[in-house]
């Protein structure tokens, strides 16, 4: 029970440092959010680290970025001047819940939004070659508009990499289902699953609420795995 439970914690911290998010920064391509947007070309890709995750977007030129933010606000208002305004965190929260986006401009300083950035960084771990700096801008520039969001398969880092490369893509997506399936396939996860549920029977009661996830979840990742 106790080396299943320091399983867990394991793969909880895990999951926490999953600024897995960790991309190869480099001191050299390294800059403030307050550095000579001159230094940047028109195409080139930027990313910003933030709480759990690297955020990314497209350089088009005049210090303003192309990105895809999560934002409820577009679903309800077209008022262009509300929705320009910097996305807050409680918009950006309510649009990954409601899965609903929109690539949009900013200057370079409320993209960075206080953060160091990183510039092309992904071109060290992509491994394929980015294209023509115009095309990138170009295609980042006909994409701007409302778009759905999902946080695995359609966010930041793909629209990203679909403008630099060609492919839609998110190495950060990538390592967290690694992280998950690891977790799934590992057989302690079973063990203590069915340890917590047996618990929530002995202290609520034979119930189908309580029964049936007892059975059900132990038994799905027991399969899985």
């Amino acid at each position: 029970m106790f080396d299943s439970l320091a399983f867990l914690l394991e793969k909880l911290f895990a999951f926490s440092s999953l600024n897995l998010f960790n991309s190869m920064w480099s001191d050299d391509e390294e800059c403030t959010s307050q550095c000579q947007t001159s230094s940047f070309q028109r195409g080139d890709l930027l990313e910003v680290p933030r709480t759990l995750f690297i955020h990314s977007g497209i350089y088009l030129g005049d210090n303003k970025v192309a990105h895809l933010m999560p934002d409820i606000l577009p679903v309800f208002t077209s008022d262009s001047s509300q929705i320009s305004k910097v996305v807050t965190n409680k918009r950006l929260l309510l649009g990954v819940v409601s899965k609903n986006a929109s690539i949009r401009v900013d200057q370079v300083d409320d993209f960075a939004f206080g953060s160091n950035i990183l510039v092309n960084g992904m071109d060290n771990t992509s491994k394929k070659h980015p294209l023509p700096n115009e095309e990138v801008a170009k295609r980042a520039e006909k994409l701007i508009g409302v778009i759905p969001y999902s946080l695995l398969w359609n966010n930041c880092e793909h629209f990203v990499s679909y403008c630099r490369y060609g492919t839609a893509g998110s190495l950060q997506t990538d390592q967290f289902c690694m992280c998950l399936k690891s977790v799934v396939r590992d057989q302690r996860t079973v063990i203590l699953t069915a340890a917590l549920g047996l618990m929530s029977i002995v202290y609520l009661g034979m119930t189908p609420s309580t029964a049936l996830p007892s059975l059900l979840i132990p038994f799905t990742l027991w399969m899985a795995g």
